[in-house]
């Protein structure tokens, strides 16, 4: 399926995807766990090749906020 959730609180303000095309590092990871605080958040590591392209995009526009690292 591609991606990981990240838990946030049970009524989510917003739904982020977070996109890491060279992995994450320790501020992507900070900004990451900070917003699953408050926020529906998605991780997506495209490195690991595990997410269709079609997948993607349906991710992108599925998501409030799209953050790319």
């Amino acid at each position: 399926m591609g991606g990981k959730e990240v838990a946030g609180e049970e009524n989510p303000k917003m739904k982020i995807l977070h996109l890491l095309s060279d992995g994450g590092d320790e501020l992507s990871g900070r900004i990451i766990e900070a917003h699953a605080r408050q926020h529906q958040v998605r991780v997506v590591d495209l490195r690991a090749n595990d997410i269709s392209y079609e997948r993607l995009v349906d991710e992108i526009f599925s998501h409030d906020k799209v953050i790319s690292w």
